[in-house]
């Protein structure tokens, strides 16, 4: 489970604490404290730094005290996103602000919902609450309600405004191979992945895809459940130091070069204030120091892994420049030419920014600021690099650190975030002329044959792969040939398009329970690397075991990843409904009593004969408007959806059916409880006063 070493424990340390006599902590039996939020430190350096105009600068640091606004993004490949919009606007908000008036903090109109336009299609929304004054307000507990069922199924992310921005701004295609280095928790992978699926003139599945690291392996479980909601076939979770990502290799054994890498490096996050109020009393001047040097290294190796002509986007949730504009100019300065920050603001048109700082000062712990390296005392040698310091003035205009983009909290009522993107023109300075690509291929058929063959001089040693955290279960793919498979083809009719060998499992031994579908190229990735990077999770869910005397195929679709082969299944298997059946499918929760297939419509039940037994898709249309298919289960007297509830709680409202069943309101439900509580605490005083009372008959009468 932990990491495969000895800790190295002090013993005298040890002695210490275990002579020390044991309390149990319960941090919630102490009263919750309001954060102030103030730092002298804080304010002194930044206000030094002239990160804004002075004129701003108390706004900057207002908007900062200031609870972060709830925002939130529609899932822009879904095909029904256009109706979930319209439903927000029309629906939502005027419900919306009808609970915030009866809060009475802000005046109606800037309690109004706000599109971020420069995000693309009004897909962006900011709400002028933040999450806590939405978790905890009974009026709202709708649009709590609304936010959560959305996010569980896919259609919407809960993401923070600025956070958005890196993923726009990387400018993804559907065949571009993506890396996304410092993933966790995974809100922006998300957005990659949306990006990926967004060309809808693409069938099928896209040929790009996105790996996904991160060096915090319970962190990677984060990216997992992140990635699983938005049902892709296309992405693929690792878990490593990115500094030291090591070399992956695709089809023909040839080294992976990405066309597009998001380094969102780990950063002190005092742009994060606003819904992290503890960093007002962590905050130190000396934090960006001992993160310039992992920064940079997280940098350059992505730069390293970068195709000629790719871009690659690095950002940081820090207002620091030793963090920001420092890293960025050490990597162009060590790259020669090869890497140049590009304009790239036309992807966020009406977005309100700073460009990057030409100057800043670097500090020590106690506040002393310093403009050159040589004026740094010897004593702070350690701390203070040269690298982190501005270039000469006369050299700043090659860096184009104008092209930055530094968003500050008071300019759109968001966080704080910094953003660079790099064009590479050529290989680095430091990367080998020589075809890599051959040698590596030679060193890896030598090995593979046993020395047979030719030879090469110095190949490349490969080095054991360190196993932290938990122990993952093989990726097993299918065969060309594969039996299961056959069951599978016949029954649902499979087009011979469909290339079953892009089918797994995670099993290696005994009965197969699920299988899980990933695209060819991501396919290669893990047949060429299980022994190169710990491989988290990749694939989606598409079939699961259904053990069932009755049925021909012992496997049923599943909801999740179904839509990927949508269109290689055959007819046969595919039941067309109408508004009534679709509801009474839809609000049925009861897999012990379906839906009798004689309380349907007339069309349904003709279709229900000539369908044998088993999973199917069931099809709902509204002309060109709207277009629903989700997986189905045809019984013998009965037709059911096969869907989770918050898929059915999402069709239902897209269809405008009644939700009253599903509106649980938190607040009376606790009230009912209390109230539950209140009366079996009287009925138990009740009973103990008898009792009293019965004993003291019995001493009187003794």
């Amino acid at each position: 489970m932990g990491r495969n070493r000895k800790r190295n424990v002090n013993p005298f340390a040890q002695r210490k604490r275990d002579n020390k006599q044991f309390q149990p902590y319960d941090k919630r039996s102490e009263p919750y404290h309001d954060i102030v939020r103030e730092n002298a430190e804080f304010e002194k350096y930044y206000k030094h730094q002239k990160v804004c105009p002075e004129d701003e600068y108390n706004h900057f640091i207002t908007a900062l005290k200031k609870d972060l606004p709830a925002t939130f993004r529609l899932t822009a490949f879904k095909g029904e996103s256009k109706r979930l919009l319209e439903i927000v606007k029309e629906k939502l908000f005027v419900d919306y602000l009808s609970g915030v008036k009866d809060l009475n903090e802000e005046n109606d109109e800037e309690l109004k919902p706000k599109n971020l336009e420069w995000y693309p299609n009004e897909l962006a929304w900011q709400l002028q609450l933040s999450r806590k004054n939405i978790r905890r307000s009974e009026k709202l507990f709708k649009l709590h309600n609304f936010l959560i069922s959305e996010t569980k199924s896919g259609n919407i992310s809960r993401q923070e405004g600025v956070s958005m921005i890196p993923p726009l701004l990387l400018d993804v295609k559907s065949h571009h191979k993506c890396l996304d280095l410092c993933a966790a928790p995974g809100s922006k992978t998300a957005q990659i992945i949306e990006a990926l699926h967004s060309d809808l003139s693409v069938k099928g599945i896209p040929k790009g895809y996105v790996i996904a690291n991160d060096v915090d392996n319970k962190r990677c479980y984060m990216l997992v459940h992140q990635s699983k909601r938005l049902n892709s076939p296309c992405y693929l979770i690792t878990n490593c130091d990115a500094a030291r990502f090591p070399n992956l290799y695709g089809n023909n054994q040839k080294v992976v070069k990405f066309d597009r890498i998001l380094a969102d490096v780990p950063c002190s996050g005092d742009g994060t204030m606003r819904k992290n109020a503890d960093i007002w009393l962590k905050w130190k001047p000396a934090n960006s120091l001992g993160l310039h040097g992992l920064q940079y290294r997280i940098a350059k190796r992505a730069a390293e892994m970068l195709e000629i002509g790719g871009r690659m986007v690095y950002s940081t949730c820090s207002i620091n420049p030793i963090e920001n504009e420092a890293v960025i100019c050490r990597l162009i300065r060590e790259a020669r030419g090869t890497l140049e920050v590009i304009d790239a603001s036309t992807h966020v048109k009406g977005l309100k920014y700073n460009q990057g700082m030409t100057y800043w000062e670097v500090a020590t712990k106690d506040l002393k600021f310093y403009s050159k390296y040589e004026d740094v005392p010897a004593e702070f040698s350690t701390l203070i690099h040269k690298e982190m310091f501005p270039p000469p003035s006369s050299e700043i205009a090659k860096y184009n650190l104008q092209h930055c983009i530094r968003v500050l909290p008071h300019q759109n009522n968001t966080g704080a975030f910094f953003i660079a993107v790099l064009e590479k023109k050529q290989l680095l300075p430091w990367e080998k002329q020589i075809d890599e690509d051959a040698i590596e291929t030679k060193a890896r058929t030598a090995a593979e044959n046993n020395g047979d063959g030719e030879t090469i001089e110095n190949p490349r040693k490969k080095k054991k792969l360190a196993n932290y955290g938990h122990r993952e279960d093989p990726f097993i793919f299918f065969k060309a040939d594969e039996e299961i498979y056959e069951t599978f083809k016949k029954f649902y009719q499979l087009s011979d398009d469909f290339d079953p060998t892009c089918l797994l499992t995670r099993c290696a031994t005994g009965k197969k329970k699920n299988v899980y579908l990933c695209s060819p190229e991501v396919r290669e990735i893990l047949r060429n690397n299980e022994n190169n990077i710990k491989l988290i999770n990749s694939g989606v869910k598409t079939f699961s075991r259904c053990d069932n005397k009755n049925m021909e195929c012992q496997f049923r679709l599943v909801y999740e990843g179904f839509h990927n082969i949508d269109h290689l299944v055959g007819d046969e298997r595919r039941i067309n409904v109408e508004r009534d059946d679709l509801i009474k499918m839809l609000n049925n929760l009861n897999p012990l009593e379906p839906p009798l297939i004689a309380d349907m419509s007339e069309s349904v039940q003709k279709q229900h004969e000539k369908v044998t037994s088993g999973s199917c898709i069931i099809h709902y249309n509204e002309g060109d408007d709207l277009e629903l298919r989700f997986v189905g289960w045809r019984g013998n007297k009965t037709l059911r959806a096969y869907i989770d509830v918050n898929d059915s709680i999402h069709m239902l409202r897209l269809v405008g059916a009644d939700l009253s069943k599903y509106e649980v309101n938190k607040f009376e439900e606790k009230a009912k409880r209390e109230l539950v509580k209140t009366d079996e605490g009287d009925e138990e005083m009740a009973q103990d006063d008898d009792q009293e009372q019965n004993e003291l008959h019995i001493d009187e009468d003794n």
